[in-house]
């Protein structure tokens, strides 16, 4: 089978090489069905406590370079998306043999193996069996957040700035932004004292403090960091005290104390804020975050960790500099993309200057009204348009909430405009099923602190 070569309805106006996941997996999996020689192809990524999730297609029997690229970015995708430490292939033994030769401490997504091995404590490994063979879905099934009575401090940790609300019944009497930059910090007393300190700040806005609720980037198990970019400098020996910051916390404030994934929280903000359930949240700040609320109102357990997902198949795509792939969500959704575009909108700005100040800088420009950083927003709502769809072959929601830094002033409003424009030219479906969501510009920056400081029940 031939690969599909198919150039967007609506073009990205600064990445001419654009080739949107979308358009490749839905023309591949048409031919297939066309030919009528497809086969089964199950996926099944098991996780912690026998949780495993399953993705069932079809691909061609014969491992040619269309089915290659197709596979190899659908297990990429679902690993980030719903995590894992063991991938059952249940398919052609061809595809299988690959997949596992890939996947492993020598092949091409070494990174993304030695992720899911910190993320479940367990040594990733592939197991190839048959189609019917693969084990039945298992997810974990919880009620998200939501409690609101009582005194509560809610944060939001970024790899640029963090956040801290006081919320008093819902409301919040305080809110706090400050910037950071931990990702280059070898000391976790950095971090704690960072934390802490916000914490105290909150705190003092109010009578007493009857639970604290936290999000940040990264995997977050038990309230203990696995994975997370905000300590990607800690030396390995001090890495368990790091990871370990929210359960001292926990002890010296000695009130209920829950944290999850940044990406998670803000599908909780929207659920919250919209009162509606199967909310993808997305934030599009230092990288990008994203949560999964199914419309029952349970989060199931996935990763989310939509930052490493593919989403363009461009061959010359940029890479990721921490794992090293291409074409993945960060560089399309964050302060990433925007520094990313800068070359081709020809903004040249200092090569000290860091992504915040690079993302003011353009939003400077913006506010002017130069048509350079307007590109760049309009590149971005591209990328968008054609992602929603994509999103949609792997959850089953019907509102999306945006957030973060890079949706916010004017260039937020040309990204949706943009993404409602290539939904209605190319996936009209869609457009009728997804309602986007973009709070006003003070929750966009402080929503998820207040959202999670609903995520834990206070003691009665």
């Amino acid at each position: 089978m031939s690969t599909p070569t198919l150039k967007p309805a609506v073009s990205a106006p600064l990445d001419s090489g654009f080739q949107p996941a979308i358009r490749f997996n839905r023309e591949y999996v048409r031919s297939v069905r066309a030919s009528g020689k497809g086969v089964p192809l199950v996926l099944g990524l098991e996780r912690e406590c026998g949780l495993l999730s399953r993705f069932e297609t079809l691909v061609s029997p014969v491992s040619d370079a269309a089915t290659v690229l197709y596979v190899e970015r659908l297990v990429k995708f679902l690993l980030w998306a719903r995590g894992g430490w063991k991938l059952h292939v249940g398919g052609p033994a061809a595809i299988g043999e690959f997949i596992r030769k890939t996947y492993s401490a020598r092949g091409a997504r070494k990174f993304d193996c030695e992720m899911m091995a910190l993320a479940y404590g367990r040594k990733f490994e592939v197991v190839l069996t048959t189609a019917d063979r693969v084990p039945a879905a298992k997810d974990m099934e919880v009620a998200a957040g939501g409690h609101l009575k009582g005194c509560r401090i809610g944060f939001d940790l970024g790899a640029s700035d963090y956040k801290v609300s006081a919320v008093v019944d819902g409301e919040a009497i305080f809110t706090e932004e400050t910037p950071w930059d931990p990702k280059i910090q070898t000391n976790p007393e950095y971090h704690y004292h960072h934390i802490s300190a916000a914490l105290h700040r909150a705190a003092a806005c109010m009578p007493r403090v009857d639970a604290i609720g936290g999000s940040s980037a990264g995997i977050i198990v038990d309230n203990e960091i696995r994975v997370a970019s905000l300590l990607r400098a800690i030396p390995k020996k001090l890495f368990p005290t790091a990871a370990a910051v929210f359960k001292r916390i926990t002890k010296e404030w000695n009130v209920p104390l829950v944290v999850m994934n940044d990406g998670d929280v803000t599908a909780l903000a929207g659920a919250l804020s919209l009162q509606q359930t199967g909310m993808l949240g997305i934030a599009m700040g230092s990288s990008e975050a994203a949560g999964f609320m199914d419309k029952k109102g349970r989060i199931l357990g996935w990763l989310n960790e939509l930052a490493f997902a593919p989403v363009d198949y461009n061959p010359q795509a940029a890479a990721d500099e921490w794992s090293g792939d291409i074409g993945i969500g960060a560089l399309y959704f964050s302060q990433q993309a925007v520094n990313k575009l800068l070359p081709a909108a020809k903004i040249k700005l200092p090569k000290a200057m860091d992504l915040p100040e690079r993302l003011k800088e353009v939003q400077n420009l913006m506010a002017a009204g130069d048509e350079r950083a307007a590109k760049i927003y309009e590149t971005i709502g591209v990328y968008l348009g054609y992602t929603i769809p994509h999103y949609l072959d792997f959850y089953d929601y019907q509102h999306m909430l945006i957030l973060g830094r890079v949706t916010t002033g004017t260039g937020g409003d040309i990204v949706l405009t943009k993404a409602r424009e290539v939904l209605a030219k190319e996936f009209p479906e869609a457009a009728h099923t997804v309602e986007m969501h973009v709070p006003d510009e003070k929750s966009r920056r402080v929503g998820q602190a207040v959202a999670a400081a609903s995520l834990p029940k206070a003691k009665k």
